[in-house]
């Protein structure tokens, strides 16, 4: 037997997983991530922690699967985007504790930005909106905030990283300081036309070029895992951002091609090819996983709060005791009644871009329940999905690429049925489930599998991709417009509060 092991270092959790050949999974491991709030708005993480909770998750994998390291053909990371890490080279410390992709406290950075006419700049290279989300302006913060921090920059003493760089640096003992295209695409500084850390970005933001890793395709050789961590001397050959390994481990390899990740938010990515695209309806640009030297890339949108909006159902309005009586609640009621919830908690992201937004309901009666603002709750998941879609469809007429045909779907919020459905019925096109839905760390293995030679090419993983159901649109053209209309006033009126 070919065994994969696919390293998925997420927001919330350290997972691991074994993979075989044909992509099933042999076994899995899980810890649990702390969070840490130093006050509102900001997030943090302790590196220390992030890597004790992937070894360990490792190593418990390979005892599940009752193999040993020496059977596994190649490893493949996959990690929560954005993160931002900076430790010593010498002693291999972190200085700071890791700035999540959550965190908002770099938006003075990002008005500063703004104010100098650097974003259109910054859009062009990079591909992204100037936004405190990115990991440019975290790791300026950290330069400029943590005392001798940008002496020892300066002087080549410290290493930047988003996750991904920060595992494979203590996978290796220290030899690799590595990234690829889909992480650094990520960062703000990197240029996605010439696939290089861009000098005049860099210097916009007072980052010295040494702290930066070197930047490699996402399928190729990251250096082999020291033998006295799991045994044996694994190579290390796939790394994507979560995201775009989703999209890998989709097979959604084409132009046109499009899958939405139902998790704590709510990522839609598609593939544009091999031509940068900009878009004109909200959505950013940023490299999709990329096998080879080819360029590749895609068009994303990013909702801030998908399955998170069933946790406040749960924690916040104490309507479920669990996440998983949601959808039997929604369904006691034959629809919302007229309720449209918009859970912008955080402010709206793509396609609004308004961080100043704040959550409504509205539509409420006397006749309305808690199963109806269940059911709202549920469906706005859906709503803000079909909106992006619907931008991406935009953008795609615009870049002559052919439009959406199905949407590929994973994450913890696909399971839901009356969800799916939904979803298909608002966008009028299939909505499919694959057998395999844990596509993030997949998309990490067929990366290594790629690079060591399991796999020959993308077109035997497209044979490998199966579906687990289909949810085909059953509702008239004219009532989903209808409701999409709906959805956009309930936006409006959310947006000028």
């Amino acid at each position: 037997m070919t065994y994969l092991l696919a390293l998925d270092q997420g927001t919330s959790s350290s997972r691991s997983i074994v993979f075989d050949a044909a992509g099933r999974t042999v076994a899995q491991a899980q810890r649990e991530l702390n969070q840490i709030y130093p006050q509102p708005g900001w997030v943090e993480h302790d590196p220390q922690e992030i890597w004790r909770t992937q070894l360990a998750t490792a190593r418990e994998v390979l005892l599940k699967a009752g193999i040993e390291a020496k059977d596994v053909q190649a490893i493949g990371i996959t990690n929560q985007r954005e993160t931002t890490v900076v430790w010593n080279r010498r002693t291999g410390l972190p200085i700071h504790h890791a700035i999540v992709w959550q965190d908002r406290r770099a938006e003075p950075t990002c008005i500063a930005l703004r104010e100098r006419g650097l974003a259109e700049t910054i859009r062009q290279k990079t591909g992204l909106l100037v936004d405190a989300y990115f990991s440019g302006t975290k790791l300026k913060w950290l330069l400029d905030n943590v005392r001798g921090a940008r002496q020892l920059a300066e002087n080549g003493e410290l290493a930047f990283g988003t996750v991904d760089s920060w595992l494979i640096w203590r996978l290796t003992n220290g030899t690799v300081h590595a990234t690829d295209v889909s992480n650094a695409a990520r960062t703000m500084l990197f240029n996605v036309h010439t696939n290089q850390w861009d000098p005049e970005l860099l210097q916009a933001l007072d980052i010295p070029a040494a702290m930066m890793p070197e930047v490699q395709p996402s399928s190729s050789h990251f250096g082999e895992v020291s033998p006295d961590l799991l045994g044996h001397a694994i190579p290390i050959g796939g790394v994507a951002g979560d995201q775009q390994s989703a999209l890998f481990g989709q097979a959604c390899f084409k132009a046109g091609m499009a899958k939405n990740t139902y998790g704590t938010g709510c990522f839609m990515l598609m593939h544009t090819g091999d031509h940068f695209e900009t878009s004109h309806n909200g959505l950013i640009t940023s490299a999709a996983a990329q096998p080879s030297n080819t360029p590749a890339y895609v068009f994303e949108g990013s909702v801030f709060v998908g399955g998170a909006v069933v946790q406040w159902l749960r924690d916040g309005l104490n309507a479920i005791k669990g996440s998983g009586e949601v959808q039997s609640l929604a369904e006691s009621v034959p629809d919302a009644g007229g309720v449209m919830m918009v859970p912008a908690f955080t402010g709206l992201g793509a396609p609004y871009w308004n961080p100043d937004a704040r959550g409504t309901i509205t539509g409420l009666t006397r006749g309305s329940t808690v199963a109806h603002i269940a059911r709202a709750a549920l469906e706005s998941i859906a709503f803000q999905s079909a909106a992006l879609l619907q931008a991406m469809s935009r953008d795609a007429i615009d870049a002559g690429i052919a439009p959406v045909s199905e949407l590929r779907v994973d994450g913890g919020a696909c399971i839901n049925d009356l969800l799916m459905q939904f979803q298909a019925d608002l966008l009028g096109i299939p909505v499919v489930r694959p057998a395999v839905t844990e596509t993030t760390a997949l998309g990490a293995a067929y990366l290594a599998g790629l690079s060591t030679g399991v796999y020959k090419s993308t077109d035997e993983l497209s044979d490998l991709w199966k579906a687990d159901r289909r949810f085909l649109p059953t509702l008239a053209p004219h009532r989903a417009k209808e409701l999409m209309a709906r959805w956009e006033h309930a936006v409006r009126q959310t947006v000028a509060l």
